[in-house]
């Protein structure tokens, strides 16, 4: 009778275990280019490029944009980094750009944090040739909402977050070329 209930137990565990993963899989691969239930509109936050020239936002407006917070420091930001090149090589010339920000020095971590020339020798080192930007204030994680690095957004043309990622990511997968294709041909 014990045998019975074992085995009657692990075929439920393994049926529930099925279904969560069938049920995952379907919601992610049925909508995965749907908008979130309340659009949120970023702040406007101004940014330091290694030239010293502020640039905001707003001076990407237009355009489809990934946002990456990031810090030299965060071992996981290096590994998505070589996909975040990739990715932009792969849609050069399209209405999208990949926008990296910098937390080094912000206040939320302070140690192992780099200067601006730190920073690009970081971005030279991997190869980068996207954008590159530095907010050492820690505005841009208080506005956003960030705790950890690296956190990711997918913001369309109107300036809309469309899709967050927290963690590292494979940014140069099918999901999200196809995302990011789909938001520059305005579907």
């Amino acid at each position: 009778m014990k045998r019975r209930v074992a085995i009657a137990f692990t075929a439920v565990a393994i049926a529930a275990a099925g279904a969560g993963i069938y049920l995952s899989y379907r919601q992610t691969s049925a909508a995965p280019f749907a908008r979130l239930a309340a659009p949120k509109t970023l702040p406007d936050l101004r940014f330091v490029d290694a030239t010293g020239r502020t640039l905001s936002l707003a001076d990407f407006r237009g355009k489809v944009v990934l946002l990456n917070i990031w810090a030299t420091w965060c071992a996981p930001c290096r590994v998505e980094m070589p996909s975040l090149e990739r990715l932009h090589k792969k849609l050069a010339g399209t209405d999208f750009r990949i926008v990296a920000v910098s937390v080094d020095g912000d206040p939320f971590h302070l140690e192992d944090s780099q200067a601006p020339p730190g920073i690009m020798a970081f971005a030279n080192g991997l190869g980068l040739t996207f954008d590159i930007l530095h907010d050492p204030s820690g505005a841009v994680r208080a506005a956003y909402q960030t705790y950890a690095v690296p956190e990711s957004f997918v913001i369309d043309r109107e300036g809309i977050i469309v899709k967050k990622v927290i963690g590292a990511a494979e940014w140069d997968g099918p999901v999200t070329e196809t995302l990011i294709e789909r938001l520059t041909h305005g579907q």
